[in-house]
């Protein structure tokens, strides 16, 4: 049976996962990329919790912008968030994307922040 590129990603994100997991010293970045969104989670996986989340409208600008540069500023708004907390390491969980494009970027924006990924 033919497996849809969703079962694909789905996947390899299971794989990714069975490998990295999260705590509170050093959260999990989740990431989620849909047609439209990019979304960003720091999680917590010892406490099952979501210490941080992305806001979309905080990573967008008045100016039009592409979709990689609103994922840059998701990153760079994230890492702001996380600093304050006293948060400066994390571990990067591409959610079975390529780490290319959008990806990429949120992670480019997390260490332009101070995070380190």
């Amino acid at each position: 049976m033919k497996k849809t590129k969703t079962q694909k990603r789905i996947r390899r994100h299971a794989r990714v996962r069975a490998k990295i997991k999260g705590t509170s010293e050093r959260p999990r970045i989740s990431v989620y990329k849909s047609n439209k969104h990019t979304f960003v989670q720091a999680i917590d996986d010892v406490a099952g919790k979501t210490i941080f989340s992305s806001d979309i409208s905080k990573g967008k600008s008045k100016t039009k912008k592409t979709k990689t540069e609103n994922s840059f500023s998701i990153g760079e708004v994230l890492a702001e968030k996380m600093k304050k907390a006293g948060i400066t390491e994390a571990v990067f969980d591409r959610g079975g994307f390529k780490f290319h494009g959008r990806v990429k970027s949120v992670a480019e924006g997390l260490k332009k922040g101070g995070i380190k990924v």
